[in-house]
């Protein structure tokens, strides 16, 4: 059975945490759900203590109560491992599972994710856990996935306790095979780090000064890993108990510790956190970047938005609210970006603990509220469409991205501390969001092939082979954008020979002499508009200057090389003059947006399958917008699904369209 099976269509609902409330609050919980229409409830997610209050005394018997009332309510539940926040048993009985920071304090329990994805004892107690959940849960009618840990890496990413330490230094010589090997790579004779041995090597623990950075890599990379194989250890559990139950666990938005890329191969759905701000005006840009990465890290396959807030969180300086019709856009804007399930943390508002003032579906005011409705009305569409689940997204472009370069980035001593990977992302995702064009967001050894533009944004560290990688891709007759700063570096962080680009030199057309980063608030003149940030003194080897700065240094080329070209941008430019720049690469590759001539601040995109065509259309504005059609389209969410050629979307409103795909209607 599909997914898409398994729930009739898009999924809807979200964490429902009833240890939370009386009992006889759950009776009016399956009544709500079934008026706001959710089909779909994550549940138990921080039940260990609950269901294991002494070592090995397992009592599911509340939740046995949980699951079968959802299952008489016809409601899936996404049931947690339960193993993201140990009881407080565990830390009184093993204080040896805490973690410990790079300065030697032990975190103490009393918040969650108390423990070092290192630790034998927790590993094993998780285990135990999980193998007694998932024999008594087995055959349970309301089970239809299995949610494992939740948010990894959101509070402990990385742990330098000395069990950690032992584990690094498996990792490390399983990773370079000998000691020599390691200190080529880490450039041990510098500051006389050579070490002789494995056992001479620590976590890059608090130092009189920087630590190596190509240490520091590793050890992002190694915690990374130390984390995966917690979650690997269950679903290899939960997979021989219950083979055909899906497994996913849940992604935070843009965070740095965890490499969606090196897990998303390892569960059956990518499940992402998605928390915009709505204060930040840009708030759906960076959104839109974060669901493109996790389309993309599955292969294009439909995700879950496992977590969003009706309204406000409770966790930021200031909290601002969701208004009216921003929920129902932002979740939709999810769906268009290829989400075949829309759920919230959480169904009911919290009474007491640290997130009390984060919104829930059911807020504190009850199901009288604004909130409440919206989200019903919500429920009520979603259902409406149960034809959008398992459509999928294809775009022209690629914007690629990499945990390994975030990592090696942001490390110490850069040029600039002004480099972030996300923000550098966004630079040039944003000009294509408000271009129209749909994006693919790729990790550089991704299939390119299919592509008509391929944006490489400041990508730091960039391996021999994914170099390879790109060329050949241009040589073949592909676009490629690249901005600056990138190919400094390999993968162990050592520059390339020869400096900057390094392996992409021939194709690029040029060399980067010297790094000119910009002082606090320095501006560069161009001949229209300006640039800020970087600058760089770059030496034509071939290529075409396209843009320069007054003193007549390149802020961007175009190389041609073999089939194809090639586009290098020095500096970042304002916002008009990127856009600029992207739209021209675009016109010059042919890549088209999704629905050219599109008003601004609207936004759409195309999910296809089942041999049906589906557009959606966003406003992201507060004023009213009007969307000529190329084609006839039936409105799927107007009464009786007439056929339009015209629609008008209002203020943060959203219009889903269908017709049969273009290959069968010819």
């Amino acid at each position: 059975m599909s997914f898409t099976d398994r729930l009739g269509g898009l999924g809807f609902g979200g964490d429902y945490n009833p240890e939370q409330w009386p009992d006889e609050i759950r009776a009016e919980d399956v009544l709500l759900m079934a008026e706001a229409g959710v089909n779909l409830v994550t549940v138990g997610v921080f039940g260990w203590a609950r269901v294991e209050p002494a070592p090995g005394a397992y009592d599911f018997s509340y939740f046995d109560a949980v699951m079968d009332e959802l299952a008489a309510a016809g409601v899936t539940v996404d049931l947690a491992t339960m193993t993201a926040s140990p009881p407080p048993w565990l830390a009184t009985e093993h204080p040896e599972i805490l973690p410990v920071t790079e300065s030697g304090t032990v975190l103490s329990p009393g918040g969650r994710q108390h423990y070092c994805p290192s630790s034998p004892v927790y590993r094993d107690r998780a285990a135990r856990l999980v193998e007694a959940l998932a024999a008594h849960y087995q055959a349970h009618p309301a089970l239809g996935f299995w949610h494992i840990g939740n948010e990894y890496g959101c509070h402990v990413s990385e742990c330098f306790c000395d069990e950690s330490a032992r584990d690094f230094r498996r990792w490390l010589h399983t990773r370079y095979g000998d000691i020599e090997r390691l200190n080529a790579a880490w450039c041990t004779d510098f500051w006389s780090q050579r070490y002789t041995s494995f056992d001479q090597i620590l976590p890059p623990r608090l130092a009189p000064t920087y630590a190596n950075p190509a240490q520091q890599l590793d050890f992002k990379r190694f915690s990374n890993e130390a984390l995966r194989a917690c979650f690997e250890l269950e679903a290899a559990i939960l997979r021989r108990v219950t083979p055909d139950v899906p497994v996913l666990t849940n992604f935070l938005a843009h965070h740095k510790p965890v490499d969606l890329h090196s897990w998303a191969d390892r569960m059956d759905i990518v499940g992402l956190d998605s928390y915009p701000d709505p204060f930040w005006p840009r708030s759906h840009v960076a959104a839109g970047l974060a669901y493109d990465l996790a389309r993309g890290a599955h292969g294009g396959d439909p995700w879950y938005l496992v977590e969003q807030a009706p309204s406000a969180v409770n966790w930021r300086g200031r909290n601002g609210i969701k208004e009216p019709g921003r929920m129902r856009l932002w979740s939709w804007q999810a769906i268009a970006h290829g989400a075949d399930a829309v759920l919230y943390f959480q169904w009911r508002q919290s009474r007491g603990g640290a997130e009390k003032f984060h919104s829930g579906m059911v807020p504190h005011g009850g199901a009288d509220t604004r909130v409440f409705r919206e989200v019903a009305a919500l429920g009520a569409e979603l259902a409406a469409v149960p034809e959008l689940a398992g459509t999928r997204v294809a775009n022209e472009v690629a914007v690629l991205f990499d945990w390994n370069s975030w990592w090696a980035l942001e490390l110490d001593s850069r040029p600039s501390d002004g480099l972030k990977a996300v923000d550098r992302a966004l630079d040039h995702y944003g000009p294509l969001f408000d271009l129209g064009v749909g994006v693919d967001v790729l990790p550089p050894g991704a299939d390119l092939s299919g592509y008509k533009l391929v944006v490489v944004p400041n990508l730091y560290l960039l391996t021999e082979e994914h170099a390879g990688r790109l060329a050949d891709y241009v040589s073949a007759g592909g676009h490629l954008l690249v901005s600056f700063f990138t190919s400094v570096v390999d993968g162990n962080d050592r520059v390339h020979h020869g400096g900057c680009p390094g392996p992409l030199r021939e194709a690029l057309g040029l060399r980067v002499e010297e790094y000119l980063p910009a002082a606090e608030g320095e501006t560069f003149p161009l001949a229209e508009g300006t640039a800020d940030l970087w600058r760089e003194d770059v030496r034509i080897e071939g290529a075409d200057v396209l843009l320069a700065f007054p003193d007549g240094t390149p802020a961007v080329t175009r190389n041609r090389f073999a089939a194809g070209t090639v586009r290098y941008v020095t500096t970042r430019p304002d916002e008009t003059v990127m856009r600029a720049v992207m739209a021209e690469a675009l016109a010059e590759a042919g890549a088209e947006p999704v629905l050219p001539g599109l008003p601004d601040g609207m936004q759409a995109a195309v999910r296809s399958g089942g041999g049906r065509e589906f557009l959606l259309l966003l406003n992201h504005t507060t004023q009213a917008r009007t969307v000529d059609l190329p084609h006839r389209f039936h409105h799927l969410l107007a009464p009786g699904r007439p056929e339009v050629e015209q629609v008008i979307l209002h203020p943060r409103d959203v219009a889903v369209l269908a017709r049969h795909s273009p290959s069968e209607e010819t």
